[in-house]
């Protein structure tokens, strides 16, 4: 039944709906463009603050490292939280 302010389905308390598998993968893939983008705005701000004078090829290296490291990051926690939720139901 949809609330009355969104028109989003009401879900009885303790029930939620799983997101689906090609939402998943957009909202991972927004997630890492996103990420990346921002890991070397920053680097191109913060850098030279502390004297750091780094070539845009080695900003986008040095960008690439930190979005692997937090694509890693992402999913590991991801797994331990939903192997938590699936054994919470167990």
């Amino acid at each position: 039944m949809p609330d009355q302010v969104g028109g989003a389905p009401d879900f009885a308390p303790g029930h939620s709906r799983r997101q689906s598998r090609r939402m998943s993968l957009v909202e991972a893939m927004a997630n890492v463009v996103v990420g990346f983008l921002l890991a070397l705005l920053t680097q191109c701000a913060i850098f030279p603050l502390f004297g750091l004078s780094v070539s845009v090829a080695d900003n986008l290296l040095i960008s690439s490292i930190f979005t692997a490291v937090s694509l890693f990051r992402s999913y590991a926690l991801r797994r331990l939280f939903e192997t938590m939720r699936a054994s919470r139901w167990e």
